[in-house]
């Protein structure tokens, strides 16, 4: 759990740095540094697609994945989940929400802008293989290496995206407390559950996701519903697993 620790207070700093400096930058500058990493996101997520050793389970993990995710509502829970926190920790009221999709519209508003910063931040911090695997390694052994590392790119990361995103950042800390947290406390049935095929599909999974997160939140081409695909990400070592057992693959 230290990892996770060192993760949340890298965040933390970095959210309050960029909530304190950020409204002293122009607009036109946080608009930059969001697409470039917007950018820099879509490049990481295409890194990791690439892992794959088989595209069709990726599709199909997405595919059902968002089914799924669509079926739960996930987006629209974590947007409610950002309208909580945004309503008793800020005193505003969240608005702008779809109540029927809970997607958020290109043109957010104010009241918006601190979901938006919550679930960017939280999606960007969670999916990718540092996370896993870090989180692995910090639970069964105690090396928190790789979680420090993450640490000090997520660091940076949330400076950049509290400047312009606003305290909805910060809140994601929440998220990554629990996601990695809870992978920590579980590592040691992972580990013997997970294996390297799995966790390759897993990641290109992954990297899909920040493909269509740098597409609609940070260089706001297109709205997607990322957070109700995330079901991929347990689906894709699914399929992997199944299709070992029969022999396929």
């Amino acid at each position: 759990m230290i990892g996770t620790l060192i993760n949340v207070l890298t965040v933390l700093i970095g959210s309050t740095l960029g909530l304190l400096f950020g409204a002293q930058l122009p607009e036109r500058v946080r608009q930059t540094v969001i697409a470039g990493l917007g950018l820099f996101t879509a490049a990481i997520g295409l890194q990791m697609f690439f892992k794959t050793e088989n595209s069709i389970i990726v599709l199909g993990a997405l595919l059902v994945g968002g089914v799924l995710g669509e079926w739960w509502k996930i987006e629209t829970r974590l947007s409610n989940l950002g309208g909580f926190l945004e309503t008793h920790f800020t005193g505003k009221k969240a608005t702008g929400i779809s109540p029927e999709e809970g997607a958020i519209p290109l043109e957010n508003p104010e009241g918006s802008r601190f979901i938006r910063g919550f679930l960017t931040a939280s999606l960007v911090f969670c999916v990718g293989p540092m996370t896993i695997l870090g989180s692995i390694q910090d639970g069964l052994t105690g090396d928190y290496h790789l979680l420090a590392i993450k640490s000090v790119l997520d660091g940076f990361a949330s400076l950049a995206f509290a400047s312009s995103l606003g305290v909805g950042v910060l809140f994601s800390t929440l998220v990554v407390f629990t996601f990695q947290g809870g992978i920590s406390l579980l590592a040691a049935q992972a580990q013997a559950v997970i294996t390297i095929p799995m966790m390759n599909e897993m990641t290109a999974v992954g990297g899909v996701l920040l493909v269509g997160l740098a597409i609609s939140s940070l260089l706001e081409i297109k709205p997607i519903r990322v957070g109700n695909f995330l079901p991929a990400l347990v689906l894709a070592p699914l399929i992997v697993a199944i299709l070992a057992g029969l022999g396929i693959g």
